[in-house]
C-alpha cells in the first residue's frame, strides 16, 4: 500500500521526533545521575524528554487534521481512543492498587508508552471490526 502525503509528512515528523527524543533521554541519562537534587538545571534537563513527548503528541494531532480521507481518518481516531481508552484504564486500575495493596508503584513515565502499545491494540481492534486495521 502506498503513502499518501499526510502520511510522507507524519513519518518524517516522528522521525525527527523520535530523534529528539532520544537524544534527550541520552543527554538526560548522561548528566543526571539517578537521584539528581532538583535544580533549575536539573529539572530544565530532566524535562527534555517530556517535550519530545508533546512533539509526538502534537505530530499525531497534526497526522489527524491532515488526512484527507474521512475513513482512513476514521480508524486512526478510532485506534487513538482505543489507547486513551487502555492507558487511562491501566493507570487508573494500578493507580487504585497502588492505594490498597503494596504492588510495585508504576512510575508515570509509562503512561504514554502504554498509549503507544494501545494503538496496535486499536489497530487489532479496526481490523477485528471492519476489516483494516488503518494508515500507521
Amino acid at each position: 500500500m502506498a503513502m499518501n502525503p499526510a502520511q510522507r509528512r507524519y513519518l518524517g515528523r516522528m522521525m525527527v521526533v523520535s530523534v529528539t527524543y532520544m537524544a534527550a533521554i541520552f543527554l538526560a541519562g548522561s548528566l543526571l545521575p539517578k537521584g539528581s537534587p532538583a535544580t533549575p538545571m536539573s529539572v530544565a534537563i530532566a524535562l527534555l524528554p517530556g517535550l519530545a513527548v508533546f512533539g509526538f503528541i502534537w505530530a499525531i494531532g497534526r497526522y489527524f487534521s491532515e488526512l484527507t480521507d474521512e475513513y482512513l481518518r476514521l480508524l486512526e481516531i478510532r485506534k487513538a481512543l482505543v489507547a486513551t481508552a487502555l492507558a487511562l484504564g491501566v493507570a487508573s486500575s494500578w493507580g487504585i492498587l497502588e492505594i490498597y495493596t503494596d504492588v510495585p508503584r508504576l512510575p508515570v513515565f509509562w503512561v504514554f508508552p502504554i498509549w503507544c502499545l494501545g494503538l496496535g491494540v486499536g489497530a487489532a481492534v479496526n481490523r477485528l471490526t471492519f476489516g483494516d486495521g488503518g494508515c500507521a
